[in-house]
């Protein structure tokens, strides 16, 4: 298991590791390293419309015009809280990467308990009824939850830099339990508090009267700090390998962490629709990379495509599932996003 393991996070490997092993890169590498650059600056603009979003839903007394300039609305926001984010993603040390995203775990459980507590004792309740399942919104519904497995692209950076690499499969196992559990409990609370009229992001729906929503609402802002520099690093590593002779000095290091963040704050001020974009990266780039690809890979490695048994039916029913997923994900979202626009 661990063996088979290794060649597979070999195979889908991006960049290099924190002590300096260089990752080869074949054409189906680059296509890869591309494909991920462009989900993963995507997901990062995500997380800054989610904060720009819940900072505007705390203060929107601040929104004012000047000289036809918008200032402290949603947008202005977006770019205040990616100031706050730079001096994070300088950051190159993966152990302090790795303690500041485990903040992002005890906020998403703050987010929780706080959403939780709003339903039970401030008023809201758990009284929403109606259709349990709207057909309509199941591909976009489909979409967002394959959003939730989506950091593929950094396992390779965390088993390359982990002490104990026989417990990285745990590790593994543990972290998709916990996302599965959480993340649908978010989801069945939701429904339950405020039916289909729940926006995007449910901290949004929360009144903002009550401090356990203030406590939502506040606890969202650290998503970006605690997840932004570790879903970069695979990125910047690769990058970095490839320009050694440049990117030996801090400046070109610090320049090239700050161009990809400005490239998200230019897709999330264009496109601030956060259902709608992560709909679209959930189908289109998590679809590919969280399900389709790794069943490739652990095909070629295994060869468990020879002989007929329980891994090879669950993965028949897996990869079709991913597909639909992509196709009518993808198109469903791009229409959302047009319509928007």
């Amino acid at each position: 298991m661990q063996v088979l393991e290794k060649d597979v996070l070999s195979v889908c490997s991006v960049g290099k590791s924190e002590r300096g092993e260089s990752v080869n890169h074949d054409s189906t590498g680059t296509t890869s390293f591309f494909k991920t650059t462009f989900n993963t600056v995507n997901t990062l603009a995500g997380f800054l419309i989610l904060a720009g979003d819940n900072l505007h839903k705390l203060l929107p007394n601040l929104e004012t015009n000047i000289h036809g300039i918008q200032i402290g609305g949603p947008r202005s926001f977006i770019i205040l809280v990616a100031l706050i984010v730079l001096p994070v993603i300088w950051i190159n040390k993966m152990t302090t990467l790795s303690y500041i995203s485990a903040t992002g775990v005890l906020a998403y459980m703050v987010i929780l308990g706080s959403v939780l507590w709003s339903g039970l004792f401030d008023g809201v309740g758990f009284r929403q009824n109606g259709v349990l399942i709207n057909w309509s919104g199941l591909p976009t519904a489909c979409s967002l939850y394959t959003m939730c497995y989506h950091a593929h692209s950094v396992f390779p950076t965390l088993y390359t830099s982990s002490r104990n690499h026989g417990q990285f499969h745990l590790v593994l196992l543990i972290s998709f339990l916990f996302s599965t559990v959480t993340y649908a409990s978010m989801a069945i609370i939701g429904y339950l508090m405020f039916g289909s009229e729940v926006q995007s992001q449910i901290t949004l729906s929360l009144p903002t009267n009550s401090y356990s929503s203030k406590v939502a609402l506040f606890t969202a802002l650290i998503n970006p700090i605690a997840k932004y520099p570790l879903l970069l690093k695979p990125i910047v590593d690769t990058i970095e390998t490839h320009f050694q002779s440049y990117c030996e000095r801090k400046f070109y290091r610090l320049l090239l962490r700050t161009i990809l963040l400005g490239i998200s704050i230019t897709i999330a001020v264009a496109l601030p629709y956060f259902g709608y974009l992560m709909s679209l990266i959930g189908a289109f780039f998590s679809a590919t990379a969280s399900i389709l690809l790794p069943c490739i890979c652990y095909l070629k490695i295994s060869q468990a495509y020879r002989k007929i048994g329980f891994e090879l039916a669950a993965i028949a029913f897996i990869m079709p599932m991913g597909l639909v997923i992509l196709l009518f994900g993808t198109y469903i979202s791009m229409l959302q996003i047009i319509n928007s626009l």
